[in-house]
């Protein structure tokens, strides 16, 4: 209250206000201009409180060039060029990158592609993206909850779920938030997930996401699994083991029916990521549940990706009704989520019909393989744990060989990436081949013994 209001108040005449509320009134505006102005003191404290401290910050929390991550990205690419290493990593390919590529206007055997039975690419495949645009768009313009679904949408998840022998199936427009989004969204803080100590980042991201207990064990080691249970089963609600078909590191696959014994006995969920199997195991292709024999309701959720053998972007939840209807309608990273393009819906399910009808190249990428391994075994080559099932690395044992190894196969043709640590232990650096069904035999023999040659040459 200001001075001129407390004037006014004194000024009452008898005939206003009595003595006692004058004197009330006077005593409360001065308490309340004595707390104003004890109130702009503290502001002005906060503020000079609030730059102080500011000036204290370390840059390393407001820069994004100060993040350790960074900063070891760095470190590493500088280290290389002063070894007179290049970049290997995104390579500007000038067309199709298949069984072989062009980059910079060299021809390159390539072995670093997933396009395991060649349909990126293949005819079928791009007239059924061609057509789909023109009758649909390039977009459904909102997630499909909202914007509805295209006929594509349902008939590949469909026979998605006709190829597992399963109820139904959902598609995600990312084969990475497939395994985010499903495990992040069924499971909670009061749930245990196992997964193989292997796994994709996504299983772990997804495990993060959920809140869940994470545990891991030993890479394919189901009797480890089996402990873990034992001991554990009993604090949880719900459980979930996660495995995969074809481990993308090393090219081994587990003892899946050993894992659903462990389903069964211990009463919990069972997971299997195929993005590397399906196409590549299985006489004709169907994954590891048909190179074991298995029921589709054997495992409680088949996920995969679109982006590999079925020459597309995305990926896909395969299982009961239950799980399926759940996830679409309540999953945050579908419910919230673009719906799939129509043509890359159309292109993936013009895969899956050539797969189900096209054997040869399944039986061809299983030979092909089969063929590197045999080689590289023979050359002495450290091939880990690897089956010949299309993922075949070649260990050199560091970094730096790993790097070497890859640009000298470069400068002689063959594009073949490095997976250097952190990815992997230092111990376990690699050059990692991804094998088609498009190479020719003389393409795998002549690189098993470049590989060869390369990696006498360094020691």
């Amino acid at each position: 209250m200001s001075d001129t209001c407390l004037s006014e108040i004194s000024a009452k005449t008898p005939g206003g206000l009595s003595g006692g509320i004058k004197q009330r009134l006077i005593q409360q505006a001065l308490e309340r201009r004595r707390s104003g102005a004890e109130a702009a003191d503290n502001n002005g404290a906060t503020l000079e409180q609030a730059q102080q401290a500011a000036l204290k910050v370390p840059e390393a929390f407001y820069r994004f060039d100060q993040y350790p991550g960074y900063q070891q990205m760095q470190f590493m690419q500088q280290s290389a060029a002063r070894m007179g290493l290049g970049n290997p990593f995104f390579r500007l390919h000038d067309g199709l990158a298949g069984a072989e590529t062009c980059i910079g206007g060299r021809d390159y055997v390539n072995f670093a592609s997933y396009n395991y039975l060649g349909y990126s690419g293949h005819p079928a495949v791009a007239q059924a993206a061609k057509d789909a645009i023109d009758r649909y768009g390039t977009s459904v313009s909102a997630s499909r909850v909202v914007s509805g679904d295209r006929p594509l949408h349902r008939e590949l998840e469909r026979e998605l779920a006709s190829f597992y022998q399963v109820d139904d199936a959902v598609v995600f427009v990312s084969g990475h938030a497939t395994n985010v989004t499903t495990i992040g969204y069924l499971f909670g803080p009061r749930d245990l997930v196992l997964h193989d100590e292997l796994v994709h980042n996504s299983v772990l991201q997804g495990i993060q996401l959920s809140g869940a207990r994470r545990l891991s064990f030993a890479h394919n080691d189901w009797q480890a699994l089996d402990r873990i249970l034992g001991e554990q089963r009993q604090y949880f609600e719900r459980v979930l083991v996660v495995v995969e078909g074809i481990y993308s590191m090393d090219g081994d696959y587990p003892d899946l029916p050993r894992f659903v014994e462990l389903k069964r006995k211990h009463k919990i969920f069972l997971m299997v990521d195929e993005a590397h199997s399906l196409g590549v195991m299985g006489v004709t292709g169907k994954g590891i549940r048909e190179h074991f024999g298995l029921a589709g309701d054997d495992v409680d959720i088949w996920m995969g990706t679109l982006s590999k053998t079925l020459a597309s972007c995305g990926g896909y939840i395969a299982g009961n009704t239950a799980l399926v209807e759940h996830l679409k309608f309540l999953a945050p990273g579908f419910l919230y989520s673009v719906g799939m393009p129509p043509s890359v819906t159309a292109s993936a399910l013009a895969a899956l019909r050539c797969l189900v009808n096209d054997h040869e190249r399944v039986q061809t990428v299983q030979a092909r393989g089969e063929q590197f391994l045999r080689l590289a075994k023979a050359a002495g080559l450290d091939t880990a744990t690897s089956t010949g099932l299309a993922v075949i690395p070649v260990i050199t044992g560091s970094s730096l060989k790993a790097g070497r190894l890859s640009s000298a196969l470069f400068e002689r043709g063959i594009n073949a990436q490095p997976i250097l640590y952190p990815a992997v232990p230092e111990q376990a650096a690699r050059v990692r081949f991804f094998v088609s069904c498009e190479h020719t035999e003389e393409q795998i023999s002549r690189t098993v013994a470049i590989v060869a040659e390369e990696m006498a040459r360094l020691g």
